[in-house]
């Protein structure tokens, strides 16, 4: 029998979240949002792997582009975490082969493995504590387990699993079968039949894992190992060699390794749950009002009822509706029947096809140095509100096609011009010609802030040239 500990948490933070689209967008999904609570859903994450008498530092796994926001928001609430980058997604399978294997580097062969989706939501934190514990026994006992969520209705949202057998260590049972997502009169049978919800976490010893893949998925795990074992350090992340990353087959563990193995098991969990895999899943996390309707941010009902209200700056009004949902942020909104939320991933693939910004962006980019919003934009111009936090700094750049008049309304930049380093402070400004070789920085203790007028032939984001950057980007 393997050691129960270190348990290593894994937290798999990669994903796209379109299903609450306009909040969750490609540059910002939900799992970097607060959406409930005062945290993000992946700070709340961290915060369930808290204790160090049970848990080892977790271990994140997240899309490159992710990375500095995996690192922020960690320490933002004082975690240490090692951050690991996917240069490409390649879906739940060889992400987790990776963990595995990057775990046992970090922590020996005995290690367990705890993997949790980033971008769930738990309550009822000493019920999820004893089901880490219960799930820890069966893998060390030899087990891969997944952790059933006992169910509280017969939904359509989630996949399920079938327990057979008798409890072994932990209470863990074999896994008689995965099911897809049901119709409502199939999962009615399956609540009255015992089966559970797949919450798509696990808990499993990482050799065995590895081992396991290895059987169904050699050429998977082929490709994984070697992107592992060729990794470097870029910047304090573990970045995976991409072609060798690529290269591994696109597979959720389920069907790479869950749905074939025989050492799968079941550990039920009573814990509250949810994927927040749509706009109703928010709407049933929430406290309602008397008529049933739930309203976050600036939002003003009358005679309405049964319905869901999210807004991230606009003022939201509403009269005589039932059994809607309204989400607006600062360049979009989302107005549709409640059941329909499951609907909100194929709109965002048309309006992707039509190549709309706002299927992927935010109007408010984030960027490893800060962040920039659009305010105004017109023929031949473009303004932006550009805000670099505490030693922040941008790329050495120029353009070719725009020159740019930058004034600051808060804190002191620190301005490279063609050699030349200067500083302007709060009601200076300062002007970049066209093809300035320039840089912008904040050596200060608090944020800088300042309007930047675009002018040119061409404003797009593309006419960058990085002659240098301190984050190692194109």
């Amino acid at each position: 029998m393997l050691s129960p500990s270190p348990i290593v948490p894994v937290v798999l933070a990669g994903g796209s979240g379109t299903r609450l689209w306009p909040v969750s967008r490609d540059s910002l999904p939900k799992q970097f949002q607060v959406l409930t609570g005062s945290q993000t859903l992946y700070q709340q994450t961290l915060q369930r792997v808290s204790d160090r008498s049970l848990f080892a530092p977790p271990l994140v796994l997240t899309h490159e582009d992710f990375r500095f926001f995996a690192r922020r928001q960690a320490a933002e609430i004082g975690m240490e975490v090692t951050v690991a980058l996917e240069p490409v997604r390649r879906d739940s399978g060889p992400a987790l082969i990776a963990a595995a294997l990057i775990a046992r580097k970090l922590h020996g062969e005995g290690c367990l493995v705890l993997a949790l989706a980033a971008d769930h939501v738990v309550r009822d934190a000493p019920l999820f504590l004893d089901a880490c514990r219960a799930g820890a026994a069966a893998a060390a006992a030899g087990q891969i387990v997944t952790f059933g969520i006992t169910p509280t209705e017969a939904s359509t949202a989630y996949g399920y699993i079938r327990p057979g057998g008798e409890p072994g260590p932990g209470g863990a049972r074999p896994v008689a079968a995965f099911v897809e997502k049901p119709d409502l009169a199939t999962a009615a049978r399956y609540l009255a039949e015992g089966y559970l919800w797949n919450s798509g976490n696990f808990c499993f010893p990482a050799g065995l894992l590895v081992e396991e893949a290895a059987r169904f998925e050699p050429a998977m795990v082929e490709a994984v190992r070697e992107a592992v074992e060729t990794a470097f350090e870029d910047l304090g992340f573990i970045k995976l060699d991409p072609g060798a990353f690529a290269a591994a087959p696109a597979k959720s563990i389920d069907y790479a390794v869950m749905e074939h193995t025989r050492c799968a098991a079941v550990v039920e969990a009573r814990f509250r749950w949810s994927d927040v895999g749509s706009w109703n899943a928010l709407h049933e996390l929430a406290e309602g009002d008397a008529a049933g309707n739930v309203a976050h941010g600036p939002v003003a009902l009358l005679d309405s009822r049964n319905s869901y209200f999210h807004s991230d700056g606009p003022l939201v009004a509403g009269i005589g509706l039932d059994a809607v949902s309204v989400i607006a942020t600062e360049d979009a909104v989302l107005v549709m029947p409640v059941d329909r939320a499951q609907d909100v991933k194929a709109l965002v693939g048309k309006l992707k096809s039509e190549r709309h910004n706002a299927a992927t962006e935010h109007v408010k980019v984030h960027r490893p140095w800060g962040s920039y919003q659009s305010i105004c934009r017109g023929e031949g111009f473009h303004v932006k509100k550009i805000v670099v936090e505490p030693g922040g700094r941008l790329s050495l750049q120029k353009h070719h096609h725009r020159a740019e008049h930058w004034v600051v309304v808060k804190g002191t930049a620190e301005v490279t011009l063609d050699g030349r380093v200067f500083e302007v402070r709060e009601n200076e400004s300062t002007y970049l010609p066209l093809g300035g070789v320039h840089r912008l920085a904040n050596p200060g203790r608090i944020p800088l802030e300042l309007i930047e007028v675009q002018t040119g032939s061409y404003l797009g984001e593309d006419d960058i040239v990085r002659l240098e950057d301190a984050y190692n980007r194109g």
